[in-house]
C-alpha cells in the first residue's frame, strides 16, 4: 500500500510500482470545470472515486488532508461504492499537455487531468509509465506461455521460470527509468541554462523554484533506478549458476523425450501395420517408404534434428495433446470402428494423384486470374524504387509508446500502395474460394477457407514497408468481372481510431465483408501491427457463414539490422451455420527453436469436437491437408496425460504462393496483383486512391515532391476535422444533435453474428459509376 494522499508542498517520495494513490483534478464537462476526485493505481488499473463523502465516510478531512488511522478504513469504503471509472494501461495513451497537466486515454475514454504542481504531475506520469509497462509485459507473457509445456513437479523449474521472469521485469524497469532520467537531465540542463542567461533580478526566484523542482525529479528517477538496479544484480548472483544446472538439465531431458516419442510412433506405426496384415516394411522396423512413412506431428514446440519426411504440429490452445500418423489409403476405404470426422467412404476418392491445389491446376487458376480472358493487358511492372539513406532512427526515437498512425511519416518509410489497397490484395488467392464454393463436405470447405485466410499473408514476406494511411473518405474499387468474376470495394469509414471497411462480391457464389481497424505500436526494436475486426464470408450454396479475426504481425530489427516479419498468433474461424471450427496457430519465430520458420499448424473440428481434417504448411509458401480417418487414446504421455493418435491419409496440397515477378526486389516486391492496383483507370471515384497525388509521385520516384504533397493533403484533412470538431462545439452549446461523420457508401448495422456494431456496404457505388454520378463524394485530394 502506498501512502496516504500530501498536502501540496509536501517532500515529494519515490512512486511505488505496485500501488499508488491520491488526489488529482479531473475535467468533466465546460460548465463544472476541473473537479477533485481520488485516484488509485494498483495491477495495471487506475481508477477514480467521488471527492463528495463525508469526512466521516472518508476518512478524510474536507480539506483534504490525512486523518491517520481512519484513511484505510475510510478508502476502501469509498473504493466499494463510489467508483467512477476505470482505465486500463495496457491499452492506455499518457500525454502530457503542460506542467501540470496530462492526458490519460484508451479506445473507449480519455481523462484530462490536473495535478497541484509539476513535481506532483510528475509523481503520476512515473507512476502510470511504470504501471502501464508492467500491463503490457504482463499481457505478452500471458500471450507468450499459452503454449509453453506446462512446469513439471520438480520445485527448481518452476523457481527458475519465476525467476526469469522476476528479472525481465526489474530489467523493464530499469530501461524505463533510463528514460525517463534521460529526459529529465535534458530539462534540468535547459533550465540551467536559462538561469545563467538571466539580466532581471526579479526572475531569478522563479527559474530558481523551476531548477529545484527538475532536480528533485531527476533524484526521485535516480533512487528508482538505483533500487531497480540493486535488486537486479542481487538476484542475477543469486541464481546465475543455477540457472546454468537447470538449463542444461532441461535440454538433455527434451533430447531424450524427442528421440523416445520418434522411436514410439514409428513403432506404433509399424505394429499396427502388423496386426491388420501390412505388407512387411522394407529393411528395417523403424524405417518406412516414402508412400508410407510415418509422419510424427506432435505438440508443445519440442523440437528435434528429423529426416525431411518429419513434420511438428503445434496443439490448440485448450486443445489435448495429439499426435498424427500417415497411413496408407487403401487400409481405410471400408474401416468399420473408431472413424473420426469423416466418412469412410469419403476415403476412396483421396488419391495422391488427386492434389486438391497441384501446379497443373494452380496455373490455370492463375492464368484466369491473371488476365488470359480479358481484352486488357495489366502491367508488369513499376519505376524502380529510389535508394535513398535515411536516419531511421532520429524520425524514431519519439515514437516509442506512440500509435503509429498519430504520428508524420515521411515516404521514405512508404510504398506507393494505399491501406485500402494493401487490403484488396487479401484477393490474390480468390480461387480458393471460388473453388470452396464448388465443395459439398462443409468440413472440406473449412479447410478451403483457412488455407485462404493463411494466404493473405503471404505477400508480407518481403513487404516490410509502410502503406499509405487512407484519407477520411478515400475509397478503392477493384472492378476483375470479366478476369476472376468478382468485384470489390473499400473506403476509408474512420480516421480516429483508422478504420476501413470492405466489400466482395463474386459471380462464383459467395461474398466477403469485413472492417478493419489497425492498431500499431512501436516498441523500440520492434513494431507491432494488430488488425481488429471481423472478416465474413459467406457462400451462396448452402448458406455457410464463415468468420474469423487476423493474427498480428510484427516487424523486427527498426532500428538496427535488416527488416523482416513474423506473424503469431491463432485465429479461430467459425462456421456459424454447422457450427464446425477451424483453429490455426502462427508459431513466432525463434532463434533457439529447430523447427522451421512461419510455420502454420491447425485442425478442423466438427460441433462435437471431432476432428476431420489436419492443417499444416507456412504462411508464406504452401498449405497442405491431411484427412483424419481413424483416432485412438495414447496413455503414455510424459506429464501423465493422455494423447490422440489421430491416423490420417497422404496430406494434399491445398495452397501454393505464386512466385514473384521478375526484378520484384526493386518494385517493393510487389505480386503480379499489387503491381496492378494503382494502374490507372478511367470511371473511378474522385476519392478512389489511385489519384493520391502523394502517392503517385512516390511511384514515379519523386519523393521529395510527394513528401510536400504528403504534407499539405494531411493538413487539409486536420482542417476538415477541426472544422468538423468546432460544429460539434457550436451544436453542443445550443443544446442540438449533431449529426457525427457517415461514409458514402457504408452504413452502421449491428452484426448478427458477433453482436456487434460494425460497418456494412449500403449499395449504389458502381450504379454511380455507371452513370458517372459522383456528387456524393468529398473533396479530399
Amino acid at each position: 500500500m502506498s501512502e496516504p494522499p500530501r498536502e501540496a508542498g509536501s517532500p515529494p517520495l519515490p512512486p511505488s510500482t505496485d500501488t499508488h494513490r491520491g488526489w488529482l483534478h479531473k475535467w468533466t464537462n465546460y460548465l463544472k470545470g476541473y473537479q477533485r476526485r481520488w485516484f488509485v493505481l494498483s495491477n495495471g488499473l487506475l481508477s477514480y472515486y467521488s471527492s463528495t463523502c463525508s469526512p466521516s465516510c472518508s476518512g478524510l478531512h474536507p480539506g483534504g488532508g490525512p486523518m491517520g488511522g481512519t484513511l484505510a478504513m475510510g478508502t476502501q469504503a469509498e473504493m466499494g461504492h463510489t467508483c467512477r471509472g476505470t482505465i486500463n494501461l495496457a491499452t492506455a495513451h499518457i500525454d502530457v499537455e503542460d506542467s501540470c497537466t496530462f492526458v490519460l486515454s484508451d479506445s473507449g475514454r480519455t481523462y484530462h487531468l490536473k495535478a497541484s504542481s509539476e513535481v506532483e504531475r510528475q509523481r503520476w506520469v512515473t507512476a502510470l509509465e511504470l504501471a502501464k509497462s508492467k500491463a503490457i509485459r504482463m499481457m505478452n507473457n500471458q500471450s507468450d506461455d499459452s503454449g509453453d509445456e506446462e512446469p513439471t513437479s520438480q520445485s527448481d523449474k518452476s523457481e527458475l521460470h519465476a525467476t526469469l521472469r522476476t528479472l525481465a521485469n526489474k530489467l523493464d524497469d530499469l530501461s524505463q527509468c533510463n528514460d525517463l532520467i534521460a529526459k529529465h537531465g535534458a530539462a534540468l540542463q535547459r533550465s540551467l541554462s536559462e538561469l545563467e542567461s538571466l539580466r532581471l533580478p526579479a526572475e531569478s526566484g522563479e527559474k530558481i523554484k523551476a531548477v529545484n523542482e527538475r532536480a528533485t525529479l531527476f533524484r526521485i528517477t535516480s533512487n528508482a533506478m538505483i533500487n531497480a538496479c540493486r535488486d537486479f544484480l542481487d538476484l542475477a548472483e543469486t541464481h546465475s549458476r543455477k540457472w546454468q544446472r537447470a538449463l542444461q538439465y532441461e535440454r538433455e531431458q527434451r533430447t531424450r523425450l524427442e528421440e523416445t516419442i520418434e522411436q514410439l510412433a514409428k513403432q506404433h506405426n509399424s505394429l499396427e501395420r502388423a496386426c491388420r496384415g501390412a505388407p512387411t516394411l522394407p529393411s528395417s522396423s523403424t524405417e518406412v517408404s516414402s508412400t508410407s512413412k510415418a509422419r510424427v506431428r506432435r505438440i508443445k514446440g519440442e523440437t528435434s534434428d528429423e529426416d525431411e519426411e518429419t513434420e511438428y504440429f503445434d496443439a490448440m490452445e485448450n486443445a489435448p495433446e495429439f499426435i498424427t500418423v500417415t497411413t496408407d489409403p487403401t487400409r481405410h476405404r471400408r474401416t468399420g470402428s473408431n472413424i473420426s470426422g469423416t466418412s469412410s467412404d469419403q476415403t476412396e476418392t483421396w488419391n495422391l494423384d488427386d492434389h486438391a491445389f497441384d501446379c497443373q491446376h494452380q496455373a490455370s487458376f492463375s492464368a484466369e486470374s491473371r488476365g488470359v480472358k480479358s481484352n486488357r493487358k495489366r502491367r508488369t511492372q513499376i519505376p524502380d524504387k529510389p535508394n535513398y539513406s535515411l536516419n531511421l532512427w532520429s524520425i524514431m526515437k519519439n515514437c516509442i509508446g506512440k500509435e503509429l498512425s498519430k504520428i508524420p511519416m515521411p515516404v521514405n518509410f512508404n510504398e506507393p500502395l494505399s491501406m485500402l489497397q494493401r487490403l484488396t490484395e487479401d484477393l490474390e488467392y480468390h480461387e480458393l474460394l471460388d473453388k470452396a464454393a464448388r465443395c459439398d463436405s462443409p468440413a472440406e470447405q473449412m479447410c478451403y477457407v483457412a488455407a485462404f485466410s493463411v494466404s493473405s499473408y503471404s505477400t508480407t514476406t518481403h513487404r516490410t514497408a509502410k502503406p499509405f494511411n487512407p484519407l477520411l473518405g478515400e475509397t478503392f474499387e477493384l472492378d476483375r468481372r470479366e478476369e476472376s468474376g468478382f468485384r470489390s470495394l473499400c473506403e476509408q469509414v474512420s480516421h480516429h481510431p483508422p478504420a476501413a471497411a470492405h466489400h466482395v462480391y463474386s459471380k462464383h457464389g459467395w461474398t466477403l465483408w469485413q472492417e478493419i481497424t489497425i492498431a500499431s505500436k512501436f516498441r523500440g526494436k520492434y513494431l507491432s501491427i494488430m488488425p481488429l475486426g471481423t472478416i465474413h464470408l459467406q457462400f451462396n450454396c448452402g448458406g455457410n457463414h464463415y468468420v474469423w479475426r487476423k493474427v498480428t504481425s510484427t516487424v523486427h530489427n527498426i532500428i538496427v539490422g535488416k527488416l523482416w516479419i513474423d506473424q503469431s498468433g491463432e485465429i479461430e474461424i467459425i462456421n456459424s451455420k454447422t457450427k464446425d471450427k477451424c483453429q490455426l496457430k502462427f508459431s513466432p519465430y525463434s532463434y533457439f527453436s529447430r523447427e522451421c520458420a512461419r510455420k502454420v499448424t491447425g485442425m478442423v473440428t466438427d460441433s462435437e469436437s471431432k476432428a476431420s481434417y489436419v492443417l499444416s504448411g507456412t504462411w508464406d509458401e504452401k498449405m497442405e491437408f491431411a484427412k483424419v480417418v481413424e483416432s485412438s487414446q495414447d496413455g503414455t504421455s510424459c506429464e501423465g496425460k493422455q494423447k490422440t493418435v489421430y491416423q490420417t491419409l497422404p496430406p494434399k496440397v491445398l495452397w501454393r504462393k505464386y512466385p514473384l515477378p521478375d526484378n520484384a526486389e526493386n518494385m517493393y516486391y510487389f505480386s503480379e496483383l499489387a503491381l496492378t492496383l494503382n494502374e490507372l483507370e478511367s470511371g473511378t471515384a474522385p476519392t478512389d486512391s489511385r489519384l493520391r497525388p502523394d502517392q503517385r509521385l512516390m511511384e514515379n520516384g519523386e519523393w521529395e515532391e510527394a513528401n510536400v504533397e504528403k504534407q499539405r493533403l494531411e493538413e487539409k484533412q486536420r482542417a476538415v476535422r477541426r472544422s468538423r470538431e468546432a460544429e460539434v462545439a457550436t451544436a453542443a452549446e445550443e443544446g442540438r444533435e449533431h449529426e457525427p461523420y457517415q461514409p458514402v457508401w457504408f452504413e452502421k448495422k449491428e452484426d448478427p453474428i458477433t453482436g456487434e456494431e460494425v460497418y456494412v456496404y449500403k449499395g449504389g457505388y458502381w450504379e454511380c459509376k455507371e452513370t458517372q454520378d459522383w456528387k456524393t463524394c468529398p473533396d479530399i485530394f
